[in-house]
């Protein structure tokens, strides 16, 4: 038998005190209110009180951090994927606000649609879901917890709902340590429920777009 239930996880907040977009770049770690948002998303999924069978993060620091508290919750050691990194952008180390009202930048903003400022949605779409694939089929039992970012949760959470993948990034349902479950199994996914088990209040949240 595969899993029963899929939990995407987004990371906490992150140090940014510079309130740059930071993408993949390295060292971005969670700050200490970051922490606290990763702990209370692992007590709420251990609240649920279903066993969890399979733990995945994203291979960066802010992704492994978040997932330390799961792997202490529920003694499971977490298996890092690259295919549910953050996307690539083209405004990695730039404040946004500034970025856009360059005009040498504008060359990114043609196609929001793609998005012409980094990878293609329809990738990280695939990416994603064969990641969720792979956990989901290798997992005997219980759930599968996978620790990832913001656009990578979203546009999966788009694509199995059927809605198209353009968007507002701004009007994304996705705070920080929000917890989006599926069930159903690869060709099947469903959404069954979205969280926000974390005191997020006076967060800074800037970096993806």
């Amino acid at each position: 038998m595969p899993a029963d239930r899929l939990h995407l996880v987004r990371h906490g907040e992150v140090h940014n005190p510079a309130r740059v977009l930071y993408g993949r770049l390295p060292g971005y770690r969670l700050s200490v209110a970051g922490r606290h948002m990763a702990r209370q998303a692992a007590d709420f999924v251990h609240g649920l009180e279903r066993p969890i069978g399979a733990l995945v993060c994203s291979p960066l620091q802010r992704t492994r951090e978040s997932a330390e508290p799961f792997e202490e919750l529920f003694g499971i050691e977490p298996l890092v994927d690259e295919r549910v990194i953050e996307p690539t952008n083209a405004f990695e180390g730039k404040r946004m606000k500034r970025a856009v009202l360059n005009p040498l930048n504008w060359r990114y903003l043609v196609r929001p649609s793609v998005p012409s400022w980094g990878e293609p949605y329809t990738q990280v779409v695939a990416r994603m879901q064969a990641a969720m694939a792979d956990a989901w089929n290798r997992t005997a039992s219980g759930d599968v917890v996978i620790v990832s970012h913001q656009l990578p949760i979203w546009i999966t959470h788009l694509a199995i709902a059927g809605e198209p993948l353009k968007h507002n990034p701004a009007k994304r349902r996705c705070t920080l340590s929000s917890v989006t479950s599926f069930e159903g199994g690869p060709g099947s996914w469903a959404e069954v429920a979205y969280a926000e088990p974390a005191v997020t209040a006076g967060a800074v949240d800037v970096g993806a777009v």
